[in-house]
């Protein structure tokens, strides 16, 4: 594939907001996840993967209990776990270990066929478009790259992870610090400057500029905010036409 005549080599992607509409996310994977997460514990609590996510909860629970957060207390292992997800879900914190059990269990709902992704109407055309035009796509999201990988691979309108070439979580790093996105360039293999950043969150963009990332601000639900340090897009239609 040739490389792109002008304008940003890599487009990456926030989802919550930018790709995939707020409700979908909160009102249908999240609940999705709260609700069955004692059965998927009783069900798969010994499998590897599983203790390794609920070791890492365990780390993130004593780094709490030392930062005076006053998480509730981490007693008889599974019921300790489930207090401290509710604790962390509560306050929608971005959780490593949360969001890779929540990914496990999204990934039983989309192979059992009760989950399908729901994206904004011009994100298939656009992610089309792009590609034609040599860019690469990546995503970097909360969520982790399984969950990613699933939201894209079960969309209404159809598996688009053919379009993506790379998914970010927070293992490399919070979403709100520049050193993150200088990581993904590298992981791109480009300059931080030859990488477009979308996202609803403006803090986000503010840590992606001082990496030197290309930012725009995805206006998608809300009024366009009155100033904006930052380009502002309604859709992707604006991006890379």
């Amino acid at each position: 594939m040739a490389a792109p005549a002008g304008g940003p080599r890599a487009l990456l992607l926030d989802i919550e907001g930018t790709t995939t509409p707020l409700s979908f996310v909160a009102d249908v994977l999240f609940p999705y996840a709260r609700v069955r997460l004692a059965g998927f514990l009783a069900r798969r609590g010994a499998d590897p993967d599983v203790r390794a996510d609920l070791a890492r909860l365990r780390a993130e629970h004593a780094a709490d209990v030392h930062a005076g957060a006053s998480p509730p207390p981490w007693e008889g292992g599974g019921e300790g776990a489930l207090a401290y997800l509710g604790f962390l879900m509560d306050r929608d914190r971005k959780s490593t270990g949360l969001k890779a059990l929540q990914g496990r269990i999204w990934e039983e709902g989309y192979r059992a066929g009760e989950l399908r992704s729901t994206l904004y109407e011009d994100v298939p055309r656009a992610f089309a478009r792009w590609r034609g035009q040599g860019r690469t796509l990546a995503v970097y999201s909360s969520g982790s790259v399984q969950a990613q990988k699933l939201l894209f691979a079960h969309t209404t309108a159809g598996d688009l992870t053919a379009h993506l070439s790379a998914f970010f979580d927070t293992t490399t790093g919070p979403k709100k610090e520049a050193g993150s996105y200088r990581a993904v360039a590298r992981a791109l293999g480009l300059e931080a400057g030859a990488v477009l950043f979308l996202s609803d969150v403006a803090a986000e963009l503010d840590a992606a500029r001082a990496a030197g990332t290309d930012t725009a601000l995805c206006v998608r639900e809300a009024a366009a905010p009155p100033s904006s340090s930052h380009r502002v897009i309604a859709t992707f239609d604006e991006v890379c036409p």
